[in-house]
């Protein structure tokens, strides 16, 4: 049984990227083996983020924006990001960048197959992999399971973000590549939270998404229609080419999610709850959360000293779950109000859960006040959704 101090069972955006942060430290000679039971060589997913500061992956950003523009409720803007930036990270680029750098440290071990078990141990973990078991100082573990988001008790929110992409490329000029859209409501609600994301990369070629926050999910014939009809009337396009496509479904719940598993377990990734309940942004959060990690190993000997946002940030989540999963239809009016009566880097500090309280309540009193007090009152005093 060959043992390593770290162990990554997942190698996905999570998993590679705190065996990256472990290999850019002072833990950079330490052993790591990475499991994972597929080939990380297509181009399965996009993240984007916004950021203020350097991040480790710079160098392989596809495209960076300083500006997003904003089409609400009777209102529309363009958002100044200063000093943001929002960086869009496409998987292939990430899985060959973390792979060929952690392929030049000899301590580095990759492995393919399910991880059939993890048991934790008084001394150490052990991992168990195709009919191999391997001990490890941490394990980390990473990996997506469609049952962890089913419902298990009816005082929390179950939702999806969900959505199908269309990388497409028209005849004519259509699209600004200096400006994405980051929320575009002009398109039918329908009684549930729907807008078209579209991330230019020139005048000729853009990712479109047709994106929903809600409970259940459509047929896909419905998020073709849905995309069909934003590009031909909202963007007035009538002939495109279709270069590659999307569709993804991203867990959006306030339902809690352990980070300790056991004595040398921990939980990362969406595993370990760090997509935003109510955006389903996760990237620049693994990164701040392998960050944390790392510190913790290196000043405590284990990984489990990580900060943890203040509480009302899992009320502020709670309230608006509630309002997306009853009353899907007032997330417009909400959106826009909070676009519209707030600066940017206020936003961006609450959804990174990093505002102070002031900023906070500045925020909040910026949507309508009944449907919020109404889901607090729901769900402080009958502990329901």
């Amino acid at each position: 049984m060959k043992h390593y101090n770290f162990i990554l069972a997942g190698g996905g955006a999570a998993g590679l990227s705190l065996a990256y942060h472990l290999s850019q430290s002072a833990l950079r000679d330490q052993s790591i083996l990475i499991i994972d039971q597929h080939v990380k060589n297509r181009n399965d997913h996009t993240w984007c983020s916004w950021t203020k500061d350097p991040t480790p992956f710079d160098n392989i950003t596809y495209r960076t924006w300083d500006k997003l523009a904003f089409y609400g409720e009777d209102y529309e803007t363009v958002l100044e990001l200063s000093p943001y930036h929002y960086r869009m990270v496409r998987a292939l680029d990430f899985y060959r960048f973390t792979r060929e750098t952690l392929n030049s440290h000899s301590n580095v071990d990759f492995m393919m197959g399910k991880v059939e078990r993890i048991a934790d141990g008084d001394r150490h973990a052990e991992v168990l992999v195709n009919e191999l078991t391997f001990s490890g100082d941490w394990i980390f573990d990473s990996r997506h399971d469609v049952a962890d988001y089913r419902p298990l008790s009816n005082r929390y929110h179950y939702l999806t973000q969900h959505f199908l992409g269309w990388e497409i490329e028209t005849q004519r000029p259509v699209f600004n590549p200096e400006i994405p859209n980051f929320f575009d409501f002009r398109t039918p609600q329908h009684g549930a939270m729907r807008f078209v994301y579209v991330l230019p990369f020139s005048e000729y070629r853009a990712l479109v998404e047709y994106t929903l926050f809600s409970s259940q999910l459509l047929p896909l014939a419905d998020y073709e229609y849905g995309l069909k009809a934003y590009i031909r009337d909202v963007l007035g396009v009538h002939s495109y080419q279709i270069l590659a496509e999307e569709r993804d479904l991203i867990p959006m719940t306030d339902h809690p999610f352990p980070r300790r598993a056991g004595r040398h377990v921990m939980n990362i990734g969406t595993r370990g709850g760090r997509v935003k309940a109510t955006t389903g942004f996760a990237f620049q959060r693994i990164q701040r959360d392998c960050a944390a990690i790392v510190h913790s190993l290196l000043t405590h000997e284990h990984p489990f000293d990580i900060p943890t946002p203040a509480a009302r940030y899992r009320t502020f989540d709670a309230m608006l779950l509630q309002i997306l999963y009853r009353h899907g239809d007032l997330s417009k009016r909400v959106f826009t109000d909070i676009f519209k009566k707030n600066p940017v880097d206020r936003i961006f500090r609450f959804l990174d859960e990093q505002g102070n309280l002031w900023e906070n309540l500045q925020l909040m009193a910026s949507v309508p006040p009944w449907p919020f007090m109404r889901a607090w009152l729901k769900l402080k005093l009958f502990h329901r959704v």
